[in-house]
């Protein structure tokens, strides 16, 4: 090579060599300005989610709340709502198989008849 090519490449190699001591410090800025932009996207979306999920939380025990109403209400002016609820719970645990025995005690307006033989005719 000559002088002449000698000096290019050295003035490339500077030009390469000061390029790159003011560019990589911009690029490490510019990358940890766009890792913040992302990690604060992160935390608002998952916020954003959190939010949802309270909302959706909320809502859902306000229309509990509003269920167990309606049926507080029913049961009291409806006794026999509780009975139908009740028969129909002890047919899906038969269906289910959850009841082993059943065993009948004898009531009179829904109390247990303790002494059975007063009230049979006959037995004494």
């Amino acid at each position: 090579m000559n002088a002449k090519g000698t000096l290019i490449l050295v003035g490339l190699a500077a030009v390469i060599i000061l390029g790159l001591m003011f560019g990589l410090p911009v690029y490490s800025v510019w990358q940890q300005e766009m890792s913040g932009k992302a990690r604060l996207a992160e935390a608002t979306h998952s916020r954003q989610i959190l939010v949802e999920q309270a909302r959706a939380e909320k809502e859902a025990a306000v229309l509990q709340a509003d269920a167990i109403k309606i049926m507080g209400e029913a049961a009291q002016k409806y006794p026999e709502y509780r009975k139908q609820e009740f028969i129909g719970a002890f047919g899906e645990a038969l269906k289910a198989g959850t009841i082993s025995q059943i065993i009948y005690v004898p009531t009179e307006a829904s109390i247990p008849i303790v002494e059975a033989s007063r009230t049979i005719p006959g037995i004494e």
